[in-house]
Formats: structure tokens, C-alpha cells, sequence
């Protein structure tokens, strides 16, 4: 498998370049060169399956070239190593619990694909690599714990003063070791920009071997479609495509998932469920899409400005905005909602929302009133 970049003006890599560079000379996010079918035979038996071998299957064709199947069954035996349960809440909506992992945020499995890919490529290497990370919250903690310890593997992470919670702060600043945690004076869009501009600053590169830890690498990624096929693993009605929810703040969770649907796992409309950095939803009602400062909000790790990940949606589209848009839709909901919805639900179910889960089951909730015959899910990404 080689990978090209969405600016068209680098060289195509391999899987394993694609990797420890992070992000393409030409400053362009690394795209498949073509997107592997599933095989319907897997989701025949995907019940019968184990999720390390539903792992190693959906990964397989994306590491070709880079990874044997040895190596890559080991690097998924550990990546996938925690529960990712599917729990009813109403009749028609279920909640993908994606906290079970070692930093209680979704953000595990793509942090640990990629460590343990980046870790087996640098083996052999004389020179360190540094890892910097730009974080709205759950990306720094999740690579962190990850990278801890990985020999010739240093981590920099860049996190927005006053807008992590005290948990993902503790989480980034108290490993030690090989992690280096740095606080900026502004929001998530700045510390990306920092990050970006490291990745294109020629004297850095020269003294540094950057690569990224951010769902722009194809390592962060292309891992997180695996759970998309866990959660239908678990899917009871399987006559009925379920409708997916996603809250989205920098889009790489969502664009996996619409990369599942479109290479052929069973699944229905998909929502990007917002709060008021509403850029998507804009763009899917205006088809502009126009980047703005980021507005703090309770759902934090979702306050993003400038959704790095939506160009691989366009492309995964092949630029056709009616085909992007009958796949894709969007919901902006406000902090007070948020707040209101985690009571409501919380008294009527006893399922305690955290403010990101929140987000999406108003969203989804408001969208299966206006299609009453549709089940759906949506993404619980953190412990409360």
C-alpha cells in the first residue's frame, strides 16, 4: 500500500514512511492510494470473530508492504486489549463505550497502533525521533501513555492553558521520562499551528526528527475504523443499517468510521454531532468551509476551529458535495443543551453522559425524531 498526499506535490510513501514522517513534505494530510474492499465473508461471521481478528483483517491491507502479518497481529493483540462494549440506553440509541482503555478516552487505539508501529520501525534507528502532539485534551494523554518508555522515542505535547480538564492535565504532566508536556497561552488551533510549523521549519528539521502523534498520521487514523466494526460486531438488529453519531472536533474518529462505511461495513447515515465550533455545519449548509478561532466549551477535547481531518472526508467523497452530504450531516449543540441533556437522561435512564457523549446523543436524539423508524448509535468517547 503506498499513500499520497492531499496537496499532490510529494513523492508517494509506504505505510512505514507515511508513519514516522506524519505529515507529507508539501505540508499535505497522506491519503490511501486506493481503499481496500472488506470482504463480505467478514461481515458475515464478524459475531463468531475475535476483536483481535476483526483488527488484524480490517488493518491488514492498509500496512502491506510495511508489516508482516506476525508483526502486525502482535501490534493489534496489544492495541486492541480492553473492552469496547455496546450498551443500550433507550430503545432506539446504544452507546459505544470508548473509555475503557488505559487513559479512559477513545483516542486509546489509534495512540496505541501507533506507538507500538512507530516503535517497531525505529528499532533499528541510531538517531531519536521526537513525537509532538498538539492536544485539545484526550489526543496528549492517550500518546503519552502510548510513547511511555518506548526506547529512542521523546513526546512533546502541546496543550492549551485552562482548557484541558484537571484529569487530562495530570494525565500529560506527570508521566516524566520520556514525555515532555508544554502549556500555550492560547487554544487548540494554536498549539496545531505550532506543531505544523515545526513539521515545515527546515533548520528544526534538520536538528529534530519530527513525526506527528495527531489523527493526521495514518497510524493515529486508519486504526480507529476498528472499532466502528467492534460496535457492529455487537449490532442485535442486523436487517436495519444503524444510524452512527460522532462527536467531532478535529474529524479523524468520524472520517475512519465513513471509511468503514464506504468500504463496506453495513452502516447508515452518519452525524457529526458539533458544539458551537460548528465549522462542518456550516459548510454542510453553505458548502464554505471557513476556519474561525475556537470558543472554549464544557465538551473540550472537541474545541476545534480548524478540522485538520475534513479534507480527507472531501476526498473520501472525491469532492462531490451531494454524495458527502447524503452520507453526512451535522448538528451544533450549545453548552446549556449539553448540561440539560446529561440530567435528562440521567433520570430517565440512570446512564450517566459526559459532556462530549452529551453532544452526540442530542444530536442523534433530534435526528431520529424527524426519521421515527430509524436505531442508532453514538460514541461515548470518555469516562464521565
Amino acid at each position: 500500500m503506498k499513500y499520497y498526499s492531499l496537496n499532490q506535490q510529494s513523492s508517494k510513501v509506504t505505510f512505514k514512511e507515511a508513519t514516522i514522517l506524519g505529515q507529507a513534505p508539501d505540508k499535505g494530510l497522506y491519503y490511501p492510494e486506493y481503499l481496500p474492499v472488506v470482504d463480505p465473508q467478514l461481515i458475515d461471521r464478524i459475531e463468531s470473530m475475535s476483536d483481535v481478528d476483526i483488527a488484524f483483517e480490517i488493518m491488514k491491507p492498509y500496512v502491506a508492504g510495511s508489516l508482516n502479518n506476525e508483526e502486525l497481529y502482535s501490534i493489534v493483540k496489544e492495541t486492541v486489549s480492553f473492552p469496547i462494549p455496546l450498551q443500550p440506553v433507550t430503545n432506539n440509541i446504544s452507546s459505544l463505550e470508548l473509555f475503557h482503555g488505559p487513559t479512559l478516552a477513545f483516542k486509546d487505539i489509534g495512540a496505541r497502533f501507533m506507538s507500538r508501529c512507530l516503535g517497531h520501525f525505529l528499532k533499528n534507528e541510531e538517531r531519536e525521533v521526537t513525537v509532538l502532539v498538539a492536544t485539545s485534551g484526550d489526543t496528549g494523554g492517550a500518546v503519552a501513555n502510548g510513547f511511555y518508555g518506548v526506547k529512542n522515542v521523546n513526546v512533546v505535547i502541546l496543550y492549551p492553558k485552562g482548557r484541558v480538564s484537571p484529569v487530562q492535565e495530570k494525565q500529560l504532566t506527570t508521566l516524566g521520562k520520556n514525555i515532555t508536556a508544554l502549556e500555550v497561552d492560547g487554544t487548540f488551533d494554536d498549539c496545531q499551528k505550532m506543531a505544523k510549523q515545526a513539521f515545515a521549519d527546515a533548520d528544526i528539521n534538520k536538528k529534530k526528527f519530527l513525526t506527528s502523534a495527531n489523527s493526521i498520521n495514518v497510524a493515529r487514523w486508519l486504526p480507529q475504523q476498528v472499532y466502528y466494526f467492534l460496535a457492529y460486531k455487537q449490532w442485535k438488529q442486523k436487517e436495519q443499517k444503524p444510524v452512527v453519531c460522532v462527536p467531532s472536533g478535529n474529524f479523524g474518529n468520524i472520517c475512519a468510521g465513513l471509511l468503514a462505511k464506504v468500504t463496506g461495513l453495513p452502516l447508515g447515515h452518519f452525524i457529526a454531532a458539533c458544539n458551537v465550533n460548528d465549522i462542518v455545519s456550516h459548510y454542510l449548509q453553505t458548502q464554505e468551509l471557513k476556519p474561525k478561532e475556537a470558543t472554549a466549551t464544557l465538551s473540550n477535547a472537541m474545541d476545534v476551529g480548524n478540522p485538520s481531518n475534513f479534507v480527507r472526508i472531501i476526498e473520501l467523497f472525491h469532492q462531490q458535495f451531494p454524495d458527502l452530504k447524503n452520507n453526512l450531516s451535522a448538528d451544533t449543540i450549545s453548552d446549556e443543551d449539553t448540561v440539560e441533556t446529561i440530567t435528562k437522561v440521567y433520570k430517565e435512564s440512570g446512564y450517566t453522559l459526559d459532556p462530549h457523549g452529551a453532544v452526540a446523543y442530542l444530536a442523534l436524539d433530534k435526528y431520529l425524531q424527524q426519521h421515527p423508524m430509524k436505531k442508532a448509535l453514538y460514541w461515548k468517547q470518555r469516562i464521565p
